[in-house]
């Protein structure tokens, strides 16, 4: 693969130079002065939680990097696996590498975030919609082209690295575990920083909104500053790590399966290099959308940011086709990929219509709510199933569609496809929480309405563009998810699965469990954390009554501590379920019980997320329409109808549902680096054992 260094050193310029807009956009915000001194005394106090919480989440984590990178190194001096390439010091230094660039990404989109959200409040107060849709862009793209940069730039290294090493099959292999390393700190930050934010929001909406009757992050409200804390640690530094973890994986799936449908050597090196080369293109397609977007000046956030996704991806479809026809002499892997992103805009499009107020569902559990709180609540319920059913009839299409383009290579193709754009993608996805902060410094800084207006418009684009980007996530999961087992089962030597065989029946049966299972431990994380939140808030309204009359200053840091606290500790458990399941269903069923697991876990969870995501984005924005004056409500009450709605689906789309896609990944990965060695002749299960001495 000699002749092939070059175009590698070429993707790792562009990488090199998509980083270093990302610090040149992170100057570029700072540089902006910001004049409204309260804002900037707000800022700070949301800065301050925000990185106080991070630090103490990384530390958290660092002891589970550590033990599974020691677990990794030693399962390679067994004398049995020492030639399974999942495992050893090559496939240990993927991980933590893989991690740390994770971690990375979370905390510079975060970094990025803080400086952008009181820019945009000021910009919104000094020049208007305008500037201040500048700067909340130039926020969320700092976040998303560190995801693409750093994340590839990582992953394309290491391969590099390791081909000097080893043969092209034993690379691929071992960069496995960079993803693992990726998609272990995307579960840890999205469950921490979901149980985080949702406590503190649910908190504060439950005493403020509903019991003391005071606007939405008013400065009276102690759980305030957690709440906004909450958008940049959950929202921002959790989707960074997970948009990683899922970009990741859909390129070393890609990369598994280009190796093993490939007719020979010549056709696995260009397979690898053709999937590698499609990454760059896509980040390089985000990195000139978001110059383009900055170097003019836009007055329609929604049409701006549509923009900025319907560039990205122009771009990245004329270079694919090019790279396809030319490198591989083939139109197919350019159909994959195409299928992959028309996929996902539909997707998109289905969960913007089940969760905007433009459209018939938001404004039915709107209408519902007349009647009072239960019946907001079975509307959403309703409405987030129904969803489903669309969304897997399209999904279930661009399987279909993108096997019978390249058979499996092609589905892998797909995933890669979806999440070429990421960078764009994610800048808008960023955007929204920045713009959400702004409105909340608005607010507690005592600005001019005017500015709220200008906020606000910026924010609901932002939950739209959420809800597009979260099918997106489910969609790329689902196609990912698909790859990366039928990888597994290349790996594991599974020709079949015998779907009969009590083993199979058992794993198929837990894997279906476990979403609903580990959905549960986080909701009531989030519901305990948020219980512990409204009690503090009573409290501090109680004791100081000069709190709600404006003349005492509420104790801050004490829901700050709380919402620290809880998301800290009830993050462990779900994570160790999440990384023990298959390796212990793997050591007691063997390859196909694991087959089972993966495959009911990957049908579960794929219907959780779109149920709980499109569910609490429709209350939510039932909740808005309402508050946008859309219909009567003289007495207020179908307003806490929809607020109670609002509070029961704030866990369900921000903390349950976006972890069920790194779920079934991480799943996924874990089973991919362990093939090779439930493959291997010297392995035994525990069924096996059993089924010899009876």
């Amino acid at each position: 693969m000699e002749e092939y260094y070059l175009v590698f050193l070429v993707i790792l310029l562009a990488l090199v130079i998509t980083i270093g807009y990302v610090f040149y956009l992170f100057r570029a915000v700072k540089k902006i002065k910001v004049e409204n001194q309260k804002a900037d005394e707000i800022s700070g106090y949301i800065r301050e939680g925000a990185r106080a919480f991070l630090k103490r989440e990384y530390r958290v984590i660092i002891p589970f990097v550590v033990i599974v990178a020691l677990i990794l190194t030693a399962l390679g001096f067994i004398p049995a696996l020492s030639g399974a390439e999942g495992v050893g010091w090559q496939s240990a230094i993927c991980f933590v590498v893989g991690a740390s660039l994770s971690a990375l990404n979370g905390y510079v989109g975060m970094r990025g975030a803080l400086i952008a959200n009181v820019r945009t409040t000021d910009q919104a107060e000094k020049k208007g919609l305008s500037h201040a849709l500048r700067v909340a862009f130039s926020g969320g793209s700092i976040l998303g082209l560190a995801v693409v940069g750093f994340g590839l730039l990582g992953l394309v290294s290491l391969f590099f690295i390791f081909l000097k090493i080893f043969n092209l099959d034993e690379a691929v292999h071992v960069v496995q575990g960079y993803a693992l390393g990726c998609s272990m700190i995307a579960l840890f930050a999205r469950v921490g920083g979901g149980i985080y934010t949702k406590a503190a929001d649910v908190g504060a909406d439950l005493v403020g909104k509903i019991e003391a009757g005071i606007p939405e992050d008013d400065h009276r409200n102690p759980a305030t500053i957690a709440d906004n804390v909450g958008d940049n640690v959950g929202d921002i530094a959790g989707m960074g790590s997970d948009l990683t973890e899922s970009y990741i994986g859909s390129i070393v799936s890609a990369l598994a399966l280009g190796i093993i449908q490939a007719t020979s050597v010549a056709f696995e090196e260009k397979n690898v290099l053709f999937v590698f080369i499609i990454a760059a293109i896509g980040a390089v397609s985000s990195l000139l959308s978001a110059i383009f977007i900055r170097s003019k000046t836009w007055k329609n956030p929604q049409r701006t940011l549509s923009l900025s996704t319907y560039i990205a991806g122009l771009i990245t479809i004329i270079g694919t086709f090019f790279v396809s026809f030319f490198f591989l002499d083939s139109i197919r892997p350019f159909l994959s990929v195409v299928i992959g992103l028309v996929t996902g805009i539909i997707l998109g499009k289905i969960a913007e219509y089940y969760t905007s107020a433009d459209f018939k569902a938001v404004k039915e559990i709107a209408k519902e709510s007349e009647s009072g709180h239960a019946t907001n609540v079975i509307a959403g319920l309703g409405s987030g199933m129904q969803s489903t059913a669309l969304t897997v009839i399209v999904l279930a299409i661009g399987i279909v569609l993108a096997y019978v383009s390249d058979k499996n290579f092609g589905i892998a193709l797909a995933a890669v496809g979806m999440l070429t754009t990421v960078g764009s993608t994610v800048s808008v996805d960023g955007y929204g929480p920045i713009a959400d902060n702004a409105g909340g410094i608005a607010e507690m800084s005592g600005c001019p309405k005017n500015v709220r207006k200008i906020t606000d418009r910026l924010d609901a684009v932002g939950n739209t563009t959420a809800a597009i980007g979260k099918g997106f996530c489910i969609g790329s999961a689902a196609f990912t998810a698909l790859a990366l087992f039928m990888s597994y089962a290349k790996y594991a030597n599974l020709e079949s699965i015998n779907i009969i065989s009590v083993e199979v029946i058992s794993g198929l049966l837990i894997g279906a469990m476990l979403p609903f299972l580990f959905s549960s431990l986080v909701i009531k994380s989030v519901g305990k954390a948020a219980n512990k939140m409204v009690m503090e808030v009573r409290r501090q309204f109680k004791e100081d009554p000069g709190i709600l009359q404006g003349t005492s200053t509420p104790n801050y840091a004490a829901c700050v501590d709380i919402a620290t606290k809880a998301a800290l500790k009830e993050m462990v458990f779900p994570g160790i379920i999440a990384i023990c399941s298959p390796i212990v269903m793997g050591l007691i069923f063997g390859a196909e019980g694991l087959g089972g697991l993966l495959v009911g876990g990957l049908a579960s969870a794929i219907m959780l997320a779109v149920f709980m995501a499109n569910s609490g984005g429709a209350w939510d924005n039932a909740k808005k329409y309402i508050e946008e004056g859309n219909m009567e409500d003289e007495t207020g009450e179908i307003h806490k109808a929809t607020i109670t709605g609002d509070t029961v689906g704030d866990p369900l789309k921000d903390t349950a549902g976006p972890s069920m896609d790194i779920l079934i990944k991480l799943m996924s990965v874990i089973a991919l680096i362990i093939a090779p060695i439930l493959a291997s002749d010297g392995f035994k299960s525990l069924w096996d054992i059993i089924s010899e001495l009876f």
